[in-house]
């Protein structure tokens, strides 16, 4: 398990999702009109071939829409989910034990279960080869060392464990990605910033997108960092995509 100091981008970053943390589903429910739940069902449905009680890593968990979304899929899976900001981790403590008991009699009797951990993504306290899939939704691109990320999650894998990566990307159609960009970049932070009170939070949020490689680039990165069998699939025009690579 690698040494690890929070960088200035570690810090920023921890900070802005802090600020925004208490309006976070509401703004990520209006600002997609509800698709990204679509989006986390799809990605989740990419772990084929992990064991239906198997263990979860979930990274930039957030207020654990995934981690949720894994119970819903898989009811014996045991989820982890680590984030960076210790505001999410409390929203997202209270979340899952109000879900988890709403949970039906059948349910219950399964024995699945969601912990949480404090942690960034390019350091994990965890031994090698420790999960059997490790999932990110809309995170990796906040990761300021995307690369030494994806080492990472290689590292926790076992030896035929999968990585499921939900990100935002350049569609592939010109008209589209005007259209999408100019929502992107002009409204989405002015609704984030209303509805949070943060609208510098969001126009950083957009910038990252900004940023971060296209789909292809990504592949070739997962590559990189050693992942075997790497894939992607496009959604809704190529806005967002998943990415799937599995450890040799």
């Amino acid at each position: 398990m690698p040494q690890f100091t929070l960088t200035p981008r570690n810090i920023q970053i921890r900070d802005n999702f802090d600020a925004i943390a208490p309006k976070y589903d509401l703004t990520n429910r209006v600002l997609s009109l509800g698709i990204d739940l679509h989006w986390r069902r799809v990605a989740v449905r990419q772990l084929r071939g992990m064991p239906d009680d198997g263990t979860v890593l979930d990274l930039a968990c957030g207020t654990c829409d995934l981690a949720l979304e894994v119970l819903r899929q898989r009811r014996k899976a045991r989820v982890v989910g680590a984030d960076l900001s210790r505001v999410m981790l409390g929203l997202a403590r209270k979340k899952v034990a109000q879900r988890l008991a709403g949970r039906s009699v059948a349910a219950a009797n399964s024995p699945g279960s969601i912990s949480l951990v404090n942690a960034p993504a390019e350091a994990l306290p965890f031994a090698d080869a420790s999960f059997d899939a490790v999932t990110i939704a809309f995170g990796i691109r906040n990761v300021p060392d995307f690369r030494a990320g994806l080492k990472e999650m290689l590292r926790v894998l076992r030896p035929g464990g999968r990585a499921c990566i939900l990100e935002f990307s350049t569609p592939p159609s010109k008209l589209w990605w005007k259209m999408y960009n100019f929502y992107f970049f002009n409204i989405l932070p002015r609704i984030g910033g209303l509805i949070t009170g943060r609208p510098a939070a969001y126009r950083y949020l957009t910038d990252s997108v900004a940023r971060f490689p296209d789909a292809f680039e990504f592949m070739a990165a997962m590559r990189a960092a050693g992942f075997a069998r790497v894939s992607y699939l496009t959604m809704n025009g190529g806005i967002v995509c998943v990415h799937t690579g599995v450890r040799p």
